[in-house]
């Protein structure tokens, strides 16, 4: 019996969960290529497909351009995950992630800024038409 597919959705509380347990061990404050490879690994364990470091490429008129973006994680070649080590999110880092999700026709962003005290307080979810 086959199971149904994951849907972004149930993959994103997946990768929030994963989050939350890496930040409450290791706390705030490491480098962002630290949270990115122990992310990985986290979500790895629990059998999810994760790349790290994902080209996005820009397409423009019929060409692509393979040195535009890179998400730091791709979870299941449906969620990007963008990861952040820093005081405090800013504007233009929910408009990467829209970005990226425009560029790559993928649905759902998280990011996940593992600079805050709380992880709860770091995290904004991003759609590009997906529906609730």
């Amino acid at each position: 019996m086959n199971n149904p597919p994951i849907t972004e959705n149930e993959l994103s509380k997946i990768i929030l969960d994963a989050a939350f347990k890496v930040h409450t061990r290791t706390g705030p404050g490491l480098l962002e290529s630290v949270y990115e490879i122990i992310l990985a690994y986290e979500l790895r364990k629990v059998g999810l497909r994760v790349e790290r470091q994902a080209p996005i490429p820009i397409r423009y008129d019929e060409l692509s351009f393979d040195e535009g973006f890179r998400a730091d994680l791709l979870v299941e070649n449906m969620v990007i995950v963008e990861l952040k080590s820093v005081e405090q999110l800013v504007k233009v880092h929910s408009k990467q992630v829209l970005t990226q999700l425009k560029l790559s026709g993928r649905k759902l962003g998280l990011l996940i800024n593992f600079g805050e005290a709380h992880l709860k307080d770091g995290i904004e979810r991003i759609v590009n038409g997906l529906a609730e």
